[in-house]
């Protein structure tokens, strides 16, 4: 699938990676583009950098709550969302005891392999389209 060029500042940390959180984050990258391109009324996506991770926002409609992507403490990589929001939390309702979580913060992983892109969608989607009205 053919996604959006990434940003040079994006894709000039995404590169200072250490190779397994480098690969995870180019992989959840493309979970996320696959699923906006399916989301026509968020508008256009945004990938920008936020904290030297890349982030992933809805300026134009506000649908979205950022999701950001990069390395984590506990773990080699991460997908974080705001952790004020129920986005991790309903995740978690939803799929209990399939992912390891760092609270209503992020879900981690260790290897890209472990990426499921079906289940992770959903996370996805829910954030992408946070604040649209019902």
């Amino acid at each position: 699938m053919t996604h959006p060029a990434m940003p040079a500042p994006v894709r000039e940390v995404i590169n200072s990676y250490p190779a397994t959180v480098r690969d995870g984050v180019v992989r959840l990258r493309s979970v996320i583009m696959d699923v906006a391109k399916n989301l026509p009324d968020i508008g256009p996506l945004e990938e920008t950098l936020r904290w030297r991770q890349s982030a992933y926002l809805t300026p134009q409609t506000g649908a979205g709550s950022t999701l950001r992507l990069g390395p984590h403490k506990q773990a080699s990589f991460a997908i974080f969302a705001h952790c004020r929001t129920t986005i991790i939390a309903r995740y978690a309702q939803a799929f209990p005891g399939w992912d390891r979580l760092d609270g209503n913060r992020a879900v981690l992983f260790d290897d890209p392999d472990q990426i499921e892109p079906e289940r992770l969608s959903h996370l996805i989607r829910h954030a992408l389209t946070y604040h649209q009205k019902a």
